[in-house]
């Protein structure tokens, strides 16, 4: 019976993705940890590994499709001593049921931090059901209940051939239909389509329908579910850089030095410590609980193309300058070619946005649920300031911190904009 490729979930929230690229075709062998596929997800290109060995029998979704369902049946693999008249129904007979971690025969490549596989079946007792992944696959394909199946294997295990001999027999209850086949899907929005739909396009010049992209998509929802469901506030500060600008040039003319330090590496340091200073603004809101984080993860938004990214610098409050810079730096550039590993954007306790190097004086930033705040950092530029009664001028950048009120109150935010203007105008508190 061939094995069932099935679109992976590569992130708890994926529910469809673009398949870029198949990196074998059809009769190519393949091995557990061979790289088979790269999928679009809303904000990287991944590599896809097979987890069982055989040959590549038949390709069903082409590269370069797009939407395809998570766990949708994208190609089948034929097991040792199968050929192709194997193939013959395979499709028709593909179970579309939720598909454990194991059973999906793409999985997500290797990361620090996988997601935990599902738990194994439990019976009406409750007691968890012994059995191997391929002999759950085939008790799928052939609409039976695992549970009804006595296992030959150490503890009672099921195994393939305790299936084998289920189906020979007749034995076992029969599983919940599968379901139907995915509805073909809709073609890409054109102008004509459109106009159609909402005349009051007609009117309007001529103009081109750009898909959305899934990454679009993502930040379409994510955003308006933010700034309609979290009640935000924002509190902004003028904050002087002169003496961090001076501290900046000096370190980066070090002889030797392999870095090279930013301004905007220095406040992410220096939000990064107030947070630790002021740990009220380092937390989530949930329904049931505020949630205080014991480090500062610091995602920091980075603009790429069709959308924006945000890669976290984990852990932040504890790295040195140089080390912050270079990470950052490397995410970055990572970022914009799509090659961030999983967690490597999803996560993060506080943002920062940056739109200084455009000009931007200052801005509102929404929130990256389930964060509690954000940073909006504008352009450094020279000002007026009025110093011991005196006119004077000064590098001043507009910071805006916006929070959620549920779980950060006004007091709290302007203790925490106090304690990050401070660190600002006195850089050496950075080196303590």
């Amino acid at each position: 019976m061939p094995i069932q490729i099935l679109m992976p979930a590569l992130s708890p929230t994926m529910e469809e993705g673009n398949l870029a690229k198949w990196c074998v075709k059809e009769g190519d062998t393949v091995e557990s940890g061979d790289v088979i596929a790269e999928i679009e997800t809303d904000k990287a290109t991944m590599e896809v590994e097979a987890v069982d060995e055989g040959t590549i029998g038949k390709i069903l979704v082409p590269e370069g499709t797009e939407g395809v369902k998570v766990n949708e049946l994208i190609a089948l693999l034929l097991e040792e001593g199968e050929d192709a008249s194997a193939l013959e129904g395979a499709t028709e007979t593909a179970s579309t049921a939720p598909a454990k971690a194991e059973e999906v025969q793409a999985a997500a490549p290797a990361a620090p931090q996988a997601a935990p596989a599902p738990a194994a079946p439990v019976s009406e007792s409750g007691d968890r059901i012994f059995s191997s992944p391929l002999a759950r696959r085939i008790a799928a394909n052939e609409g039976l209940e695992i549970k009804d199946i006595k296992g030959s294997g150490p503890r009672g295990r099921v195994v393939k051939r305790d299936v084998e001999a289920a189906v020979a027999s007749g034995t076992g209850k029969t599983a919940a239909p599968a379901a139907d086949k995915p509805a073909p899907k809709a073609a890409a929005p054109d102008a004509k389509t459109i106009s159609q739909n909402d005349p009051i396009f007609k009117l309007l010049p001529e103009f081109e329908a750009v898909p959305n992209s899934n990454m679009r998509k993502t930040i379409a929802k994510r955003l308006t579910e933010s700034a309609r469901d979290i009640p935000h506030f924002n509190l902004q500060v003028d904050v002087e850089l002169d003496k961090l600008m001076a501290l900046r040039k000096e370190l980066n003319s070090r002889e030797g030095a392999n870095y090279k330090i930013s301004v905007n590496d220095f406040l992410v340091k220096a939000t990064s410590l107030a947070l630790t200073r002021v740990p009220d603004c380092n937390v989530a809101f949930t329904d049931n609980a505020i949630l205080k984080f014991k480090r500062v993860d610091m995602a920091i938004a980075v603009a790429v193309e069709g959308g924006l990214i945000t890669p976290i610098i984990k852990d932040a409050a504890s790295k040195g300058l140089a080390t912050l810079a270079n990470e950052a730096k490397d995410l970055a550039a990572r970022a914009r070619d799509g090659k961030l590993a999983l967690e490597e954007y999803q996560g993060g306790t506080f943002t920062i946005s940056n739109l200084g190097m455009f000009g931007i004086k200052s801005f509102n930033s929404i929130i990256n649920p389930p964060q509690g705040g954000i940073l909006s950092i504008g352009a450094g530029e020279q000002r007026p300031v009025v110093k011991n009664g005196a006119l004077a001028v000064a590098t001043v950048v507009t910071l805006t911190l916006a929070v959620d009120h549920r779980c950060i109150d006004g007091a709290t935010g302007a203790a925490f904009i106090k304690e990050l203007k401070a660190l600002i105008e006195d850089p050496i508190a950075l080196m303590l």
